[in-house]
């Protein structure tokens, strides 16, 4: 008996030791759980989510571009793209190699796509492949399990409505380029855009906007179950310009009839670029899709070069648009006066050289105003001898002929005036001949289609007007630049001007059968036909092949009476500025005048060269 009860104290015992340590462990087991669901449950909570929850950044939408009248002009379509998201796969190369499976990748798609990889930033996706076709979304549809951290998702392509008539002055966007990524990250995120040229590359930082986030729920090999939820970021600023598209598409019909041109048109009251167009033109859609070789091949060998933005960076000799300019130059320092005439019997001669007229059989005596209206050369290689080429220079950079040209947009060329300096620092003395023939416009004289518009606009005006491209930056309306007086003394002006309105309205003018059909509004302006290499003299230029006939030219102003909008018109190769370039710019002025707001009544009552208060026209 007694053994029984000792037997039975030590299983008491043992059984409470037991007891014990079992709710001691369930204590501290209920304590680490009352910690980790109560005290640390919020904690716990958000790395679970971070498990299941993929958040990536998201290319905002690019900003629109719209013309004066709300025309859109750059805008964006959606289209379909592979991403790969390195985050949520394993091994990226093995997702990589699995896609490659389904759509294959030429080898410098590959060697991308491999930089990319080992570039990568966390949270931006790495592109496989952009414009996915339908076939190509059905394989990565059905072939998901397999392709880890590989997601298709919607991106957007640069969309330009009007193609070609826009492209020079709009511009085009295209990828970041390798040293602008390591400035600015964000830009490599897939979709990603960046402007090249025209419009979208001067203000490519507003169009660009903030990029958004988007979450996605994985699963724990990393593929995608759903969107959570979607923060499209902030999309860029919409940018208004002054542009008339109306007016450029006119302008683009015009020009394509030559074979190679340009023309700008300018609003004298605010500085306002209405319309500036370069022919032949190229797709700007095409560099954001991809160019495909055979027609990059094509716009590279084209000798009339379609990449080339004409208006802004082509350099012609103004040859007899650059008169008024001599004029000016002459009458400013005092080398001529208001009645000073020459007599042109056909030619001048200087030394044993004889420099000829246009019209060989002469145009007798001559003033300044006659002399502009019937284009006289003889007259201005005396106006030019006389005034020097120091003075001719100086006058031009005023009138915006060889100074940095006064613009919102990238690459403008400034044109070039000589000088005697110039000259002498290449080691060759400056020659009396080599004035003469600047002032005609020839020699090394060179001018763009802007800088030949904005000379127009600053020779009725008298004021120094700056153009610009764009009226408004998302809310922001962007002011027109102040337009300080020349300078340059009113009777002076006024005779230039009176002889352009002579070249279009008198029977003698050089331009006489472009003048505009309404009767009760004038057109100014002047006539240019400049050599592009030297032949023998009385050639029928016309009958030369295209790339030996001499440019056309014209400049141009109107109403001539109180001046409200300034043009000039460049065919390449077009022969005769009368024939060729004069016509263009006769439609053009006519349908600027026609739309506007006005109805032309600022052609009456105004003094010439007066900066009048107005609307812009719509």
């Amino acid at each position: 008996m007694r053994r029984e009860k000792k037997r039975l104290s030590v299983f008491t015992r043992r059984a409470l030791v037991a007891a014990l340590g079992e709710a001691g462990l369930f204590g501290l087991l209920g304590l680490r759980l009352y910690r980790m669901q109560v005290i640390d449950g919020a904690r716990y909570a958000t790395l679970a989510a971070d498990n299941r929850v993929s958040a990536r950044l998201v290319a905002p939408p690019r900003g629109e571009i719209h013309d004066r009248n709300g025309t859109l002009l750059a805008g964006n379509k959606p289209h379909w793209r592979a991403l790969l998201m390195v985050e949520e796969t394993a091994d990226a190369k093995a997702s990589l190699a699995a896609f490659t499976r389904l759509i294959p990748l030429d080898p410098a798609e590959q060697e991308r796509i491999a930089h990319a990889i080992q570039l990568h930033q966390p949270f931006i996706p790495v592109l496989l492949r952009d414009y996915l076709s339908w076939d190509e979304m059905a394989q990565l549809a059905v072939n998901a399990p397999e392709l880890p951290g590989i997601v298709v998702d919607v991106g957007t392509t640069r969309f330009y409505p009007f193609g070609p008539d826009f492209a020079h002055l709009v511009g085009y966007v295209g990828p970041p380029a390798r040293s602008q990524l390591a400035d600015a990250p964000v830009l490599s995120l897939p979709g990603m855009r960046v402007g090249k040229s025209g419009v979208e590359l001067e203000r490519n930082q507003p169009l660009t906007g903030q990029p958004g986030v988007m979450r996605l729920e994985v699963n724990a090999l990393g593929r995608v179950i759903r969107d959570l939820s979607r923060d499209p970021g902030m999309p860029g600023e919409t940018v208004r310009l002054n542009v008339d598209a109306k007016l450029q598409r006119l302008m683009a019909s015009r020009l394509e009839k030559e074979q190679s041109a340009a023309a700008v048109v300018l609003d004298l009251h605010n500085g306002a670029v209405m319309a500036m167009g370069s022919t032949p033109s190229f797709d700007p859609t095409l560099f954001d899709t991809g160019v495909p070789a055979r027609q990059w091949k094509a716009w590279i060998t084209n000798q009339r070069a379609p990449l080339l933005d004409k208006a802004g960076t082509g350099l012609y000799a103004p040859g007899s648009t650059f008169k008024p300019v001599v004029a000016l130059a002459a009458l400013s320092s005092g080398a001529i006066t208001p009645g000073t005439r020459f007599f042109c019997p056909g030619y001048f001669k200087l030394g044993q050289h004889r420099f000829w007229c246009w019209n060989h059989g002469g145009h007798g005596f001559l003033d300044v105003t006659s002399a502009i209206c019937q284009s006289c050369d003889v007259f201005f290689y005396n106006t030019a001898l006389a005034t020097g080429i120091d003075q001719i220079a100086a006058m031009a950079r005023r009138l915006g002929i060889g100074a940095p040209p006064p613009v919102d947009l990238p690459g403008f060329r400034a044109g070039f005036v000589p000088t005697r300096e110039w000259r002498e620092a290449r080691g060759k003395p400056w020659t009396l001949g080599e004035t003469v023939i600047q002032g005609i416009g020839q020699g090394f004289v060179q001018a763009t289609p802007f800088t030949l518009a904005l000379m127009a606009a600053r020779v009725a005006t008298g004021r120094a007007i700056a153009p610009r491209v764009t009226a408004a930056v998302g809310a922001e309306t962007v002011p027109p630049e102040p337009t300080p007086d020349l300078g340059i003394p009113e009777p002076f002006l006024a005779l230039v001007r009176q002889g352009m309105r002579e070249v279009v309205n008198n029977p003698l003018g050089t331009a006489y059968a472009s003048r505009l059909s309404d009767p009760n509004v004038q057109m100014a302006g002047k006539t240019g036909t400049a050599q592009v290499f030297d032949g023998p003299q009385g050639v029928d230029t016309a009958s030369l092949p295209w790339r030996f006939r001499p440019n056309a030219l014209f400049i141009a102003f109107a109403p001539a009476a109180a001046p409200r909008y300034a043009l000039s018109v460049v065919v390449e190769h077009g022969n005769e500025g009368a024939d060729a370039a004069a016509p263009i710019a006769r439609d053009l002025m006519g349908a600027v005048l026609a739309r506007d707001p006005a109805n032309r009544q600022i052609a009456t009552g105004s003094v010439p060269g007066t900066i009048l208060p107005g609307e812009p026209p719509t």
